[in-house]
């Protein structure tokens, strides 16, 4: 199913970005764990839009509203259903655009595969509001994993090909010009012991990926050196073993902590491409789906110049629930 994720540990999105809520069905959760509502607020303001000048004018409390499965902070064993209200609606920002699909979203290729029935309203179930779900399923497996000592970080590594003040600077200007820039993400996992994971289709990398590829706008994923250790000699990207006490670490990293799909104990590291947010107020070109006529539209509504700050907590969510699944399902 396209909106389940996990083995044993499974999270199951619901709603769309113009529903009256979405949400996240959670299950496998053992009885008895502690999980704190405060934090998990806070993470998932992090994520929430209209918070800062390159965020969307769209502002949601995102409050998360525990419909089942904690009691007084604790788990009971049944399954978590959490929701989150949508308040700040504006459906008819989409009204001219029913027939024409927006370049760069999922419209067309919705359109194609579910026909007039589709809700294209803010991109329904393929919105990037749909990530507020994922945060709050990710943001509970961080707190699990951090009992086990494992601690799951991402951040900014560029946006637009920079880096530092210069990042901001190109946010402005795209803003100011009713455009969108993309960026990268890096996510480090510390804490995982050598030997999780497994070869071929049920290694890290692969798990990993099938989460992080749910996150609307990401289109490219890398570990370690990645695309950058194909330019690289054998003698260049080996990681050589050395003896640390009663561990055996690599000098380097450059395997981004995986050895044929399996945890070797080293920080797993991996790097995330976010495309330019497709929502932008500039002149485009599309068709009626209806009359199949050429068409010039603009896209209205509430929107981020670069979705790339906001994802940050996206990618730690999803990764850190992955983790989880893979650390209770062996």
């Amino acid at each position: 199913m396209a909106a389940i994720l996990g083995n044993k540990i499974k999270m199951a999105i619901f709603g769309q970005s113009h529903a009256e809520a979405i949400g996240v069905v959670i299950y496998g959760i053992k009885a008895g764990e502690k999980i704190d509502t405060e934090k998990l607020q806070k993470f998932m303001e992090r994520r929430a839009p209209g918070r800062d000048e390159f965020s969307t004018p769209r502002k949601e409390a995102d409050e998360v509203i525990f419909v089942s499965g904690l009691i007084d902070g604790l788990t009971c064993g049944a399954p978590i259903c959490a929701m989150i209200k949508n308040n700040n609606i504006k459906k008819n920002d989409y009204d001219d655009l029913k027939d024409i699909p927006r370049p760069g979203h999922s419209d067309f290729a919705a359109f194609m595969k579910f026909g007039d029935d589709f809700d294209s309203s803010g991109g329904g179930q393929f919105s990037g509001r749909m990530t507020a779900p994922m945060c709050i399923a990710g943001g509970i497996a961080k707190q699990l994993l951090e009992t086990k000592g494992v601690e799951v970080s991402a951040a900014i590594d560029e946006i637009a090909g920079f880096q530092g003040d210069k990042m901001y600077d190109a946010m402005r200007e795209a803003k100011k010009e009713e455009d969108s820039v993309g960026g990268i993400i890096s996510c480090l996992i510390h804490g995982v012991k050598p030997g999780l994971g497994d070869a071929m289709f049920d290694g890290i990398e692969g798990s990993i990926a099938r989460g992080i590829f749910g996150i609307p706008a990401v289109k490219g994923i890398e570990f370690g050196s990645g695309f950058s250790g194909s330019r690289l000699k054998g003698s260049e990207n080996n990681d050589e073993f050395i003896s640390d006490g009663d561990k055996i670490i690599t000098k380097t990293n450059k395997h981004g902590g995986i050895l044929g799909g399996i945890s070797s104990g080293m920080p797993i590291s991996f790097r995330v491409a976010v495309k330019p947010t497709p929502s932008i107020g500039k002149m485009q070109n599309s068709v009626n789906t209806k009359t199949k006529e050429n068409v010039k539209m603009t896209v209205r509504g509430r929107h981020d110049p670069c979705i790339v700050p906001r994802a940050v907590p996206v990618v730690e969510a999803v990764a850190a629930f992955v983790i989880y699944d893979m650390m209770m399902s062996e």
